[in-house]
């Protein structure tokens, strides 16, 4: 009686272990082959102009209304990038400004800003 229950024992196990192999398979993508796929499209760099909404000194964070970035496919939006205190020197709330800037997962950070005449 005791060697039937560890054998079904034994083949559900081997069972789930196959299971979980092919979840983690990801359709026949390698993780080295998708580490790979993230990177290259987690770093984007752009260039945009836009209104200085808010300067945030303490988070590091300026929020600015920018148009439409067709490069990246972003809409016109209203969205904070962090800054250096640096990079925000002597601009302020409502200043017209050009700007790069790297996206990097969700985080998008200034490279360089500068008000517009």
């Amino acid at each position: 009686m005791r060697l039937p229950l560890v054998a079904i024992v034994t083949a559900v196990a081997a069972l789930s272990f196959n299971v979980s192999a092919e979840e983690m398979n990801m359709g026949g993508d390698s993780m080295q082959s998708m580490h790979a796929s993230q990177t290259a499209k987690q770093v984007t760099s752009a260039k945009a102009e836009g209104n200085i909404k808010a300067i945030n000194q303490e988070k590091h964070m300026v929020t600015i209304a920018h148009g439409a970035i067709p490069d990246i496919q972003w809409p016109a939006m209203t969205m904070g990038f962090t800054a250096t205190p640096e990079q925000v020197m002597g601009l302020n709330a409502g200043d017209r400004v050009a700007f790069t800037f790297s996206v990097v997962g969700s985080a998008a950070k200034i490279e360089s800003i500068e008000q517009m005449k």
